[in-house]
């Protein structure tokens, strides 16, 4: 009976090392090369052809757009960014926030 019990609480030890963890990437992938071309003056439906749909465009912030990205590999955060796009009459006024050359771990084509 103590072997068993012993044998048990030494396979449970080793099989929780074992928890595979999935790659997560999130939300809108937006490299330099795209943000880039964006423009004070930019109509918004000519941001959205560039970068896409925003995120996060929210009714409480409406001249405001969020482009936010996440990427997790293995349980581990390898990337986070956030680009915020700021309107005023339907133009674009101002942009916070950087974007990478490349994302991490995936290579440009």
């Amino acid at each position: 009976m103590r072997f068993t019990f012993t044998t048990l609480c030494l396979a449970a030890a080793v099989l929780s090392g074992c928890v595979h963890k999935i790659d997560i990437q999130q939300g809108n992938v937006v490299v330099a090369e795209q943000l880039a071309k964006v423009k004070v003056g930019m109509s918004r439906p000519e941001v959205r052809q560039t970068l896409g749909t925003p995120l996060l465009a929210d009714a409480f912030h409406a001249n405001r757009w969020d482009y936010f990205f996440y990427n997790e590999k293995k349980g581990r955060e390898i990337e986070r960014n956030k680009i915020t796009i700021h309107f005023a009459d339907d133009k674009v006024t101002r942009i916070d926030g950087a974007a990478p050359v490349a994302i991490k771990g995936e290579e440009r084509k």
